[in-house]
């Protein structure tokens, strides 16, 4: 019975109780693609075009409209590892917003790797997970200008991930720049919509000019916050069986066909 105490210590100091959490509507991490198809341009164009939207009226509007009015908000980098560009915050108000979007702009890096969405969605669901906060609603937001072609198969941690109530929305880059061209999948938005979102009310929003970028992510954005879904997008595949978007391997095959030496799982 001495050792009781000492152990019950010691187990606060590792582990979070749910009274410990903060209640907030919706917990929410951004993952934004920096494989090395993006070039320094994009990357620039990726960072300031989440900080406008977080600037907005439109997505304080949305946080407002909350049974809480708040909300947990991260920022993560990925490709073929991820990191954390500006972790855990709460945002209640336009400062909150403002200073986040600071933080975000704040520097820039390029970046040359490879594209593992699988490993951005584990860690995603890792820090939804491991955080200080309780939402009613737990989100993965993930952006990328190409299909998965590192760690395991996207689909196996998609459905881990959706198993644990969580929801992933995507945001397909449908642009044609730089290094990106060689990975280019014409229909990256129904390979988005079969293998990489899911969850209740999960949703897929296209971004085919990084001109409309910022505006996709702010709609994004206030769709997320309000628990919404935008109208289904209409797109007619195109018929390219070398790249079937609905073959959640065609990264891996793509990687493989250009003599790099990796074999699918």
């Amino acid at each position: 019975m001495r050792f009781m105490i000492p152990f019950l210590v010691l187990l606060g100091l590792t582990v979070r109780s749910a009274a410990e959490q903060l209640e907030v509507d919706l917990e929410l991490v951004l993952m934004a693609d920096v494989s090395r198809s993006m070039t320094e341009r994009e990357l620039e164009i990726q960072r300031r075009g989440y900080a406008e939207a977080l600037r907005s009226g439109d997505v304080l509007a949305a946080i407002q409209r909350g049974f809480l009015q708040r909300i947990a908000l991260t920022y993560v980098e990925w490709a073929g590892y991820q990191e954390v560009i500006v972790d855990w915050r709460l945002i209640e108000t336009q400062d909150d917003l403002d200073d986040f979007a600071d933080a975000l702009t704040a520097r820039f890096d390029p970046s040359l790797r490879r594209t593992s969405i699988s490993g951005a969605l584990l860690m995603g669901a890792d820090m939804l997970r491991d955080n200080e906060y309780a939402g009613f609603r737990q989100v993965i937001d993930i952006s990328g200008d190409g299909p998965n072609n590192q760690g395991r198969p996207v689909l196996h941690a998609r459905n881990a991930v959706v198993a644990q109530g969580i929801v992933i929305n995507g945001l397909p880059l449908m642009t044609r720049e730089g290094l990106g061209l060689a990975w280019h999948l014409d229909d990256l938005d129904i390979y988005f919509r079969t293998c990489v979102i899911g969850g209740f009310g999960a949703f897929v929003l296209p971004v085919t000019d990084w001109q409309d970028f910022a505006a996709a992510v702010r709609r994004k954005l206030v769709l997320e916050i309000g628990g919404d879904m935008p109208p289904p997008v209409v797109h007619a595949q195109s018929g390219d069986l070398a790249r079937d978007p609905t073959d959640c391997l065609i990264g891996e095959k793509i990687w493989q066909q250009r003599g790099n030496g990796f074999v699918i799982p």
